[in-house]
């Protein structure tokens, strides 16, 4: 019984803490002297050149901290950005739009860092060696081999009686049908190649594609009533930065089968975020990604259709 009540206190502690923003260290009263340009001062940095008081006599802590800010880690918060996002993503994404944004590391050099940190993993950096982009690449390269084999004359295949392939009208049909079915794989293939060459770019760009159906159900949420909708794709993008860490650990331990699944971990940040209860949060969140899925639909059915057009047309 003890051991329950223990438990009990420990979790309302954690949800307190979770709820409780970043506390900024007091300043110091203590009088100091800067190393660097020798002014006197209270607090705990310079006010003349910026040095911190807490500069004393080098160590490794010191050192790694230094390699760390040659790669943009070692300040503003990165750490505890990492933490936060793992055991209060939506309340330290509430802290950062409301302005404390010195106490964590910015969204999008994070996004970036960890993106590129993901590719390392997935291409061999990770306990097995495994190059996981190679594995999945070799089925697709042995498909599209099988489909280039494929003519105007043979795309579409007619079953018997269909057409007559004799008549020079139905002749000129397939013949028109297969140069837009090779127009619409040519178009798409050159979009596969641009995604393939800026993922991270092409990675915003549909967050802030989500962000749009989102903010149609988020906008004038509990916490946030007058949400913008910048603020909701730099939120987003943070929620992506979760995700990155998450799946790189998974990937780097091989145990890509869970990844998926993380996915779904994006209600707790919005949950957190937004106010709603955990049912209003899955349901607006499922309602703006069907209407995402649909609008998808419709723009790729827009561009198959406006390709078939240009073929009638301009031949």
């Amino acid at each position: 019984m003890k051991k329950k009540i223990h438990l009990k206190e420990k979790i309302r502690r954690f949800h307190e803490w979770q709820q409780k923003p970043y506390v900024v260290a007091p300043l110091s009263e203590q009088e100091h002297e800067c190393a660097t340009c020798g002014t006197h001062y209270t607090g705990n940095f310079c006010p003349r050149c910026g040095q911190s008081q807490r500069i004393g006599r080098y160590s490794f802590k010191m050192a790694l901290l230094n390699f760390l800010d040659v790669w943009g880690l070692g300040n503003r918060g990165m750490f505890r950005t990492i933490r936060d996002l793992l055991l209060r993503p939506g309340y330290m994404i509430r802290d950062y739009l409301s302005g404390m944004q010195m106490a964590y590391f910015p969204p999008f050099k994070l996004f970036f860092l960890l993106a590129a940190l993901s590719i390392l993993v997935t291409n061999g950096i990770n306990i097995k060696g495994k190059n996981f982009n190679k594995e999945e690449n070799e089925p697709e390269v042995q498909m599209e081999k099988t489909v280039d084999s494929a003519t105007p004359e043979t795309i579409p295949q007619y079953q018997d009686g269909e057409t007559d392939l004799t008549n020079p009208e139905d002749i000129e049909v397939a013949e028109m049908e297969g140069k837009a079915f090779l127009n619409i794989r040519s178009i798409f293939d050159s979009f596969g190649r641009l995604v393939d060459r800026f993922p991270n770019l092409f990675s915003l760009l549909m967050l802030m594609f989500d962000s749009v159906f989102l903010y149609l159900f988020f906008r004038h949420c509990p916490h946030s009533p007058d949400l913008r909708f910048s603020e909701l794709f730099v939120a987003m993008v943070y929620i992506a930065d979760m995700y990155l860490i998450l799946s790189t650990v998974l990937n780097f331990f091989c145990i890509r089968e869970l990844s998926f699944f993380l996915l779904l971990l994006a209600i707790i940040p919005l949950k957190q975020l937004s106010g709603y209860s955990w049912w209003g949060t899955i349901w607006r969140a499922l309602l703006a990604h069907l209407l995402l899925f649909v609008a998808t639909l419709l723009i790729i059915a827009m561009v198959a259709v406006g390709v078939i057009l240009c073929v009638q047309w301009f031949g």
